[in-house]
């Protein structure tokens, strides 16, 4: 007998939201390029936070990466120890995300971190960042200290820090 069923990743990213599973993929696959919404799946009965019938878990996929949502409840908060990292192109990628997140009920913080309006943090890193940090030495001393007095990353500047 065949095996119908969809091979899963072998390895998803579970991440807890109170309720808004299913919302905030939406936003993720509005947002990101190769994401998706994929399957909703329903409670088959009551559960802690919820009843037969919610939205219990939701598969997305942002930026090429397996995840479900799962709305288990207020009780885990998110906090920065988690994030995805977003790598951008340039100063235009830069600031679409990050508008996007901020703009959307999320916040601003520092060195080109901000939260979404769900808690969920985010790394919007522009490639000549990471590049100044792998090439150490001074050239990754100076893009350092550029990035440390910034909120979302300024691409000219790091390059500029970059050059000396």
């Amino acid at each position: 007998m065949a095996n119908t069923a969809k091979k899963t990743a072998k390895n998803t990213i579970c991440v807890w939201y109170d309720k808004d599973a299913e919302a905030a993929a939406r936003f993720y696959a509005e947002t990101f390029p190769d994401s998706f919404v994929g399957a909703v799946h329903r409670a088959p009965g009551d559960y802690p936070s919820g009843k037969a019938g919610d939205v219990l878990t939701v598969d997305f996929t942002v930026a090429g990466i397996p995840c479900i949502g799962l709305n288990g409840g207020p009780m885990f908060k998110h906090n920065e120890a988690f994030s995805f990292q977003i790598a951008t192109d340039d100063q235009e990628e830069t600031d679409r995300y990050w508008n996007a997140i901020v703009g959307n009920g999320g916040q601003e913080s520092a060195c080109g971190w901000c939260k979404d309006k769900w808690g969920i943090s985010w790394q919007i890193t522009p490639r000549v960042l990471t590049e100044a940090m792998a090439a150490g030495g001074a050239e990754a001393k100076r893009a350092f200290d550029a990035m440390m007095t910034m909120k979302k990353i300024d691409v000219a500047t790091i390059a500029a820090a970059r050059r000396g």
